[in-house]
């Protein structure tokens, strides 16, 4: 009989670990999904830019021209011009100094500080970007450190400088728009949010504490998938100063404070989710507060709708307003202290929860009842 309640443990452990797991393989379903189209042509450009070198110049081994075009171009779909031309001409500075000063120097420890000093210095000379001085280190090391190939003092640089060309003429003509991966990622993360308090409602309303204790697990496995969302949303509205999706700013900037907003909701509902778990041990009346979490996550889920698809916010704004202003411990838990502090528990996510959908920090906290 003793050995029942580690049993129900084992299984309730095996069952998380479970959920676990299907979370990630989704998440990282979704990023492969999102890498297909961009990593295909990175990597034909990476075939072609070898292929040109190795007939086009004559040279035997032009595997700088496939080093260029992978690194230029990466396996995201977000391909600024700037950042593309960042990382051919550091490139080229690396692998044409390097090869310059090995064919007159020689290689070795002490060629290699000297040739990955000048390179730096002289990409830093070149553009401010920490691309540039990254790549133009590393591409000398490699040249450094490698046996030298056909193609004279200047092959692998001429090699670099046609894997380069290759990937920005990729990304000339292949222009993406910065949105779609930040939107992408902003939809999963809502997303994962609306589907954790769908489950902490269910457990609620049953009164199981084990679909609670799954609300903090996926609460907690959306961390990844929300600081992604953070990170791209940030680097397309940096790289948006200086692209032709300039006009999207706005956009961008929404996106990446909305990244901000859900992460802090999240973390908030995890909380409750915590807090739950031991008003469920008591005779506890907890089906109203089950109401608002359900209707919380019917808000959260019109939100992630509209801000994948670029929407201003309006249907979730609405659906989130109703449900702010039933969240008040005078009339939800009246006469039970701990459910009300449930109710408290709730007021914080949706006032951020608002304010991702668009509503002013004031008019967020106005929408609540007063205490």
């Amino acid at each position: 009989m003793t050995s029942l309640p580690g049993s129900a443990d084992e299984m309730w452990q095996q069952a998380m670990r479970t959920l676990m797991l299907r979370t990630r393989v989704r998440q990282g379903w979704t990023r492969a999904r999102a890498g297909l189209i961009p990593i295909a042509q990175a990597s034909l450009a990476a075939g072609v830019a070898y292929l040109v070198a190795r007939y086009a110049l004559g040279h035997e081994q032009p595997f700088f021209a496939a080093i260029a075009a992978w690194v230029c171009l990466g396996f995201t779909a977000q391909r600024d011009v700037r950042r593309v031309s960042e990382m051919a001409v550091g490139v080229a500075v690396g692998v044409g100094l390097g090869d310059l000063i090995v064919h007159l120097i020689g290689s070795g420890w002490w060629q290699l500080t000297v040739v990955l000093f000048i390179a730096a210095v002289a990409a830093r000379f070149i553009d401010r970007g920490a691309l540039l001085v990254t790549q133009a280190g590393v591409q000398a090391i490699i040249v450094v450190g490698l046996p030298s190939v056909s193609g004279g003092p200047l092959g692998r640089w001429t090699d670099a400088l046609i894997g380069g060309s290759i990937a920005l003429l990729v990304a000339l003509l292949t222009p993406g728009d910065t949105r779609r991966r930040p939107r992408a990622l902003a939809e999963r993360a809502v997303t994962e949010l609306a589907e954790t308090l769908e489950t902490l409602a269910r457990g609620l309303r049953s009164r199981d504490q084990d679909d609670v204790r799954a609300a903090l697990v996926r609460g907690r496995a959306s961390e990844p998938v929300l600081a992604e969302w953070q990170e791209a949303a940030r680097g397309a509205r940096e790289l948006a100063r200086i692209s032709v999706g300039r006009v999207h700013r706005g956009e961008l900037g929404r996106l990446e404070e909305q990244a901000v907003l859900v992460d802090r909701t999240m973390r908030s509902v995890r909380v409750l989710a915590r807090r739950v778990l031991p008003v469920l041990e008591g005779d506890h009346d907890v089906e109203p507060v089950a109401g608002l979490v359900g209707g919380f996550a019917s808000g959260v889920r019109l939100l992630a709708s509209d801000v994948g698809s670029g929407g201003d916010g309006a249907r979730g704004r609405d659906a989130l307003t109703t449900v702010a202003a039933q969240v008040d411990p005078r009339t939800v838990g009246e006469g039970d202290w701990q459910v009300q502090s449930l109710v408290m528990l709730l007021r914080s996510p949706v006032v951020d929860a608002l304010e991702a959908a668009g509503v002013s920090p004031g008019d967020a906290r106005d929408a609540l009842p007063e205490l």
